[in-house]
């Protein structure tokens, strides 16, 4: 078994989606804010950061997810079939900031396919970013407004997140990559 380092446990994450959130609605205060997260630790990270956000400014704010597999500009270099999650967006993306939530940041190529997604459902006033984990090694000109921890890696590195929800449990970790480079996520 290859080892592993435990960057995030349970605490740290619940304290980190905390700080995240406050720092959302800080930077929103007009309220015409809406989380949308990336299937699928992005979607449950949303969900969290949806409570934290309704919470602080004491109004259900919209919460949306996106389904990115059919616009990834890699699907024809992938083996598998994608596994494909619903795109639900039950509220006007015209004029909102838009906050897409996502598990790591690494390439870009993922929030640059959200962004097309969101798009195809309308025009925002602004879209934002937040990332539990931003790891580096950009491919495209994105950067986060909202970062959970920054992890400086290597490409021999794989940054994983474990959340409750899908995994069991919750933390974030960091390891040896499995093989050669993966697709760009």
């Amino acid at each position: 078994m290859q080892s592993r380092t435990v960057v995030l446990d349970h605490d740290d994450m619940r304290r980190t989606l905390v700080r995240v959130a406050h720092e959302i609605v800080e930077k929103n205060p007009d309220g015409r804010v809406a989380l949308v997260g990336i299937h699928r630790r992005g979607a449950v990270l949303a969900q969290r950061l949806h409570t934290l956000t309704s919470e602080l400014l004491d109004s259900e704010v919209p919460l949306g997810y996106v389904d990115i597999s059919f616009y990834r500009d890699d699907l024809a270099l992938r083996q598998a079939a994608p596994v494909v999650h619903a795109t639900q967006l039950d509220f006007p993306v015209d004029g909102r900031t838009i906050v897409i939530v996502d598990d790591v940041l690494y390439t870009g190529r993922t929030v640059r396919a959200a962004i097309d997604v969101i798009f195809d459902y309308g025009r925002p006033a602004r879209v934002q970013l937040a990332v539990l984990v931003d790891r580096g090694h950009r491919e495209l000109p994105i950067r986060p407004d909202y970062i959970g921890k920054n992890l400086p890696t290597s490409q021999e590195e794989r940054v994983n997140v474990r959340v409750h929800e899908v995994d069991g449990h919750d933390e974030v970790t960091i390891g040896p990559a499995p093989g050669p480079r993966r697709a760009a996520a």
